[in-house]
C-alpha cells in the first residue's frame, strides 16, 4: 500500500496526529510506503508564511477577530464560500505530488489538505480513497467536503452536529484522535517524580505553558502558590524564551518548590508523574492529557476550535475551567482538597479509552483500499 498523509503547520497538532498515525503504520506492517508531506509548505513558501503566520497572529494577538472568523466560516456564508474557491484555486498545485506518489489511500489532517483532495478528486486527478482526520472536540464546516471517503473524529458527540452539516453517518468513525503510544504507557508516579528531582510524595501540578502570555499564566502561578496546602509544581514553557526567563527570576521568591523546564521530548512522563494539568485546550494535548489519565484546568481557549475542546471536558467532567473572572487560586485549592472529586475526574479520563485509535485507522485504511480495489 502507498499512503500519503497530508498536513500543516498551523500549531502543532496536525502534524503530531500525523506523526503518531504514520509512526505507527511504519512500526506495525511491513511493504507499506507512508509519505508525510506538509501541503501547504509543499504549494509554496509565501502560502505558507500567510497561512501559518496569519494563523498564529489572529489566535494570539486578536482571538475575538479569530473567533469571528471562526463562526462565520461555520456558516453557509460569503466568507465560507471564499474559502472554498481559495482552496481549489490552490489544490492545483498539490496535483504534482500526488500524481508523483499515486497513493492508494490519503490521510488529511488539515481542512485546507481535504478541501483540497477533495477537489482534485472531484476533477478525476486521484481516485484515492480519502479519510480525513479532525483534530479537536467539535466539528467545523472547513473539514467537511464533498469527496471524502471517511471521517475520524475524536468523539461520538459530534456525530449529530456533523450529521447536521450533512455528512452521512456511515462516513463518521469516533476512533479518537491519534497520539503516541508513550502517553498510554503509564510509568510509577513516584519514580517519575523522583527522576525529575522532585518530592515523590507531594501532589504535583504541572503547567504546560508555552502558549500563554506572560502576564495571564503569571497571575495564575502567583495566585497557585499562595495556596496553604503542601503540592509542587513542574513548568513546562517549551520554547517560549520570554517565558522562561520571567519564571527564572520569579522562581527566586516562590514558597512552592517548582521545577522549571524549557523545551523536554518527555512531556509524557512530565504529564505521568502530575496529578492536575494546567494548558490550554489544543486538541492534540487534550488527547495526550487524557491518555494519560491526567485531569486538566484549561485556561485562554482561542475562540472557536479550543472553546469547543473546552466544553467536551467540561461536560465530561474531564476538566475545570479558570479564566474569565474566576479565581485560579481557589478553584484549584478547592480541587486539590476534594480527593474524591479528582478521582471522579480522573476516572472520566481514562474510560475515554483511545488506545486503539491508531490500530483502527489502519484497518480502516484497508477496509477502504479493498473496497475501491473490488471489481
Amino acid at each position: 500500500m502507498k499512503i500519503l498523509i497530508l498536513s500543516a503547520a498551523t500549531g502543532g497538532g496536525h502534524l503530531r496526529a500525523s506523526h503518531a498515525i504514520e509512526n505507527y503504520i511504519r512500526e506495525n506492517s511491513e511493504g507499506n510506503e507512508v509519505v508525510l508531506v506538509d501541503a501547504i509548505k509543499y504549494i509554496g513558501v509565501v502560502l505558507d508564511k500567510t497561512v501559518c503566520d496569519g494563523y498564529h497572529f489572529l489566535a494570539t494577538k486578536t482571538p475575538k477577530v479569530f473567533g469571528q472568523l471562526y463562526r462565520k466560516t461555520n456558516e453557509e456564508s460569503i466568507l465560507f464560500n471564499m474559502m472554498n474557491r481559495f482552496t481549489s484555486v490552490f489544490s492545483l498545485k498539490l496535483a504534482p505530488l500526488i500524481e508523483e506518489h499515486k497513493p492508494d489511500v490519503i490521510i488529511s489532517t488539515h481542512p485546507f489538505a481535504t478541501e483540497m483532495v477533495s477537489h482534485l478528486k472531484g476533477k478525476g486527478v486521484t481516485s484515492a480513497p480519502l479519510i480525513c482526520l479532525m483534530t479537536d472536540y467539535g466539528p467545523h464546516r472547513a473539514w467537511i467536503a464533498p469527496n471524502v471517503d471517511a471521517y475520524v473524529v475524536s468523539t461520538a458527540d459530534m456525530i449529530p452536529e456533523m450529521e447536521a452539516m450533512g455528512v452521512k453517518k456511515e462516513k463518521i468513525y469516533p476512533f479518537g484522535i491519534p497520539v503516541s503510544d508513550v502517553f498510554f504507557n503509564e510509568g510509577n508516579k513516584s519514580a517519575l517524580r523522583e527522576k525529575f528531582g522532585m518530592d515523590p510524595n507531594l501532589p504535583t501540578i504541572l503547567i504546560m505553558a508555552g502558549s500563554f502570555g506572560v502576564t495571564n499564566i503569571m497571575k495564575i502561578y502567583k495566585d497557585l502558590v499562595q495556596l496553604p496546602l503542601d503540592f509542587q509544581v513542574i513548568i513546562i514553557t517549551g520554547r517560549n524564551r520570554k517565558l522562561y526567563e520571567a519564571f527564572t527570576q520569579e522562581l527566586d521568591e516562590t514558597p512552592k518548590k517548582t521545577k522549571l523546564v524549557y523545551f523536554t521530548d518527555e512531556v509524557e512522563n512530565y504529564m505521568h508523574a502530575s496529578d492536575l494539568l494546567i494548558t490550554k485546550p489544543g486538541g492534540l494535548t487534550v488527547s495526550e492529557a487524557l491518555a494519560c489519565n491526567i485531569p486538566l484546568a484549561v485556561f485562554d481557549a482561542i475562540p472557536g476550535q479550543e472553546e469547543d475542546n473546552a466544553k467536551f471536558l467540561l461536560t465530561h467532567n474531564m476538566a475545570v475551567k479558570l479564566g474569565n473572572g474566576i479565581d485560579p487560586g481557589k478553584t484549584i485549592g478547592e480541587l486539590l482538597e476534594n480527593s474524591r472529586r479528582l478521582d471522579e475526574m480522573r476516572n472520566s479520563c481514562a474510560s475515554f479509552d483511545t488506545s486503539q485509535s491508531k490500530k483502527n485507522i489502519f484497518s480502516l485504511i484497508r477496509e477502504l483500499i479493498a473496497k475501491e480495489n473490488r471489481p
